[in-house]
């Protein structure tokens, strides 16, 4: 192909209307995420902290000169629909007053975009011929940022002064000089003074890093020519996402999901998305979400901005750039005065469980309009344990992102192990956590008899447990959810199961909520066990291959007596699949189910004996809410 003919074909799928060379705009985009991605390498290479080096719990991006995304790095996904607000309050406060050398911190969500205070901005503007051409941002979960307690992240604080330190927009480096002041301020404001010098660095690193490869671009095309690229791009990401809305049918969709709410007597608290498509327009309205609540869990709007780009980006049947100039066809409507957009002074350092959430109520309401793309719901979204004491004379702080239990797809199984889509966490390797904290993992693995059946079965539960070997013992914060309110199925699959916080597991245990409004303080000793929840199942169950509930049970997934009571499967003595006693047995559970009898509350049952915790009902009904198209 000549590249006459090359040139045409690339102009005709961009179609841009500019006259940057289509070969330079596809080098370029790829040249701006590969550089993204060095990055993130550099700050997982370079961190100190655990939360950020083996739970990748950060995010790296670019900028062009107007504070535009124009490339994200492969980690924290629920992050990087922030930048655009968190690079706003630095172009207002210092567009002005920006200079070769510099580089910006900031993390306070009332002021400077920030979304919560352990998420710290770290910014470092790009010049090129004494032209500001662009940005490095990162962002990272700073291990602790002082407040009430250990890791910043305490579900009972009840405003943002009891978090930790509020960090405005302000100048990190001046011309390449250290704040020394703002270093000082930092080192006696938090717990771990090395750990989070250690990460504030990596991200300096970071920004070093990008700015000689951004410079390198910049010097092979030119300022002119790069500025118009980057317009280009900005132009195609937002033509590809119209077409892509274009694309579905129009209509309007809600979906409303709950949080089981805070500590010992919670009350679920709604999310409402309502999505409405419109030619090449999208609308996503929360109307109906729940106020603000006096703790922790309020969550500033990027994060929940970052919930709906993901998602449509997901959903996609093609792939959408990360340049900003997509969001131009999504309309986000957060209410002032809401959990997805509350205001100051409301607490929010527990905020990133409504953001998981808002994942699974935007799924619930795609699935009405793509149900073909759109799995069951997941374990909803990470477990956040923060564990500190002192360990060999100094105060030690562990914080973990637990997660690893996906809703079943339309055509296959929930995937186990594996983060949820919200971010590419991690969870800690075991041998980390025992060789650095006065900690013991004894047991890290899968629950049996777990996730929610279905024709296609929900992922199983995970199972995370410490013995704590402080002689002084350990406080912990803990946030966690889907207890009561469990994770939805669809098209007739089977909720998931619940999460649980059992201490000393067994005779005489205890269990906490899913968000105790107080620090748990656990002896030496004593032994904490978080279970996730399960993945949600699609479909009938008694619709399942029974050759795939055979290999559940060899893989120790379930146990025989589970199959046969819940799927109908019974197994000959071989081990096989006895087909005629599967179907005389299905025929009975769909005659029980003719009588009214509910097939849920057996297989949660199940799974609660196993646990030796109480009876339980299923709560927290799914409602979804079609609204007829208009015109209809």
């Amino acid at each position: 192909m000549t590249r006459a003919r090359l040139n045409a074909r690339l102009n005709a799928r961009l179609n841009t209307g500019r006259n940057a060379d289509p070969i330079a705009l596809e080098v370029v985009r790829n040249a701006l995420s590969s550089i993204a991605d060095e990055m993130a390498l550099v700050i997982m290479r370079t961190a100190y902290s655990s939360i950020v080096r083996d739970s990748m719990d950060y995010s790296t991006g670019l900028c062009d000169r107007h504070g535009e995304a124009v490339a994200h790095g492969l980690t924290m996904a629920l992050h990087l629909g922030s930048f655009p607000d968190g690079m706003k309050a630095l172009i207002a406060g210092y567009g002005d007053d920006t200079n070769p050398g510099d580089i910006f911190v900031f993390n306070d969500p009332y002021t400077a975009g920030g979304m919560h205070l352990p998420d710290v901005y770290i910014v470092k503007p790009l010049f090129y011929g004494g032209e500001l051409e662009g940005y490095a941002a990162t962002l990272v979960h700073q291990i602790d940022m002082g407040g009430i307690a250990p890791g910043s992240t305490a579900v009972y604080a009840t405003e943002i002064f009891q978090e930790g330190l509020r960090i405005p927009v302000l100048k990190m480096y001046e011309a390449g000089r250290p704040n020394e002041t703002f270093f000082r301020l930092m080192h006696a404001n938090t717990r771990v003074p090395d750990k989070l010098a250690g990460d504030m660095r990596a991200q300096v690193a970071a920004c070093n890093t990008a700015e000689r490869a951004y410079g390198g671009l910049l010097e092979r095309y030119g300022s002119e020519t790069f500025r118009t690229i980057l317009a280009d791009l900005h132009d195609y990401a937002e033509a590809v996402t119209r077409r892509e809305i274009a694309a579905l049918p129009d209509g309007q969709w809600s979906f409303i999901d709950y949080l089981d709410g805070l500590g010992d007597d919670p009350e679920p608290i709604p999310l409402k998305v309502t999505v409405t498509i419109d030619g090449g327009r999208m609308i996503v309205d929360w109307a109906g979400t729940s106020p603000e609540v006096p703790g922790a869990i309020n969550c500033p709007s990027p994060f929940v901005k970052s919930a709906v780009q993901l998602i449509v980006k997901c959903i996609a049947d093609g792939e959408i750039p990360n340049f900003e100039g997509f969001a131009r066809a999504i309309d986000i409507r957060l209410p002032e005065g809401t959990i997805v957009n509350p205001r100051p002074p409301a607490a929010c350092a527990a905020r990133a469980i409504v953001g998981w959430r808002a994942i699974d109520v935007l799924l619930g309401a795609f699935a009405q309009i793509v149900p073909d793309r759109i799995p069951a719901a997941g374990e909803g979204g990470v477990t956040f344990p923060a564990i500190s004491g002192m360990h060999r004379g100094r105060q030690f702080v562990l914080s973990e992102t637990l997660a690893g239990s996906w809703g079943a797809m339309p055509d296959r199984d929930g995937t186990f192990g594996i983060p949820n889509p919200g971010g590419n966490l991690t969870n800690q390797p075991a041998e980390m956590i025992e060789a650095l904290h006065p900690l013991e993992i004894e047991g890290y693995g899968m629950v049996e008899n777990s996730g929610g059946p279905g024709r296609f079965r929900g992922a199983p539960a995970y199972r995370r447990q410490y013995r704590v070997r402080a002689p002084g013992g350990v406080q912990m914060v803990m946030r966690s959810d889907r207890r009561r309110i469990l994770p939805y199925g669809l098209d007739g699959g089977c909720p998931g199961t619940p999460s649980w916080n059992i201490v000393n597991p067994g005779p005489g245990q205890r269990t906490e909520p899913v968000m105790p409004m107080e620090a748990v303080r656990l002896a030496d000793g004593e032994v904490f066990c978080h279970i996730g929840a399960g993945g949600a199942g699609q479909g009938d169950p008694l619709e399942r291959d029974p050759a795939l509930v055979a290999e559940d049970i060899a893989e120790e997934r379930i146990t025989a007596d589970y199959a046969a009571a819940v799927y109908g499967v019974v197994l000959g003595a071989a081990g096989a699949v006895d087909a005629q006693a599967t179907d005389a047995a299905r025929a009975e559970l769909r005659k029980a189910r003719g009588k009214g009898d509910d097939p849920a509350p057996a297989y949660l049952q199940m799974f609660q004996d196993s646990l030796g915790l109480p009876d339980f009902r299923l709560e927290g009904e799914r409602r979804m809410v079609y609204a007829e198209k208009e015109g209809d």
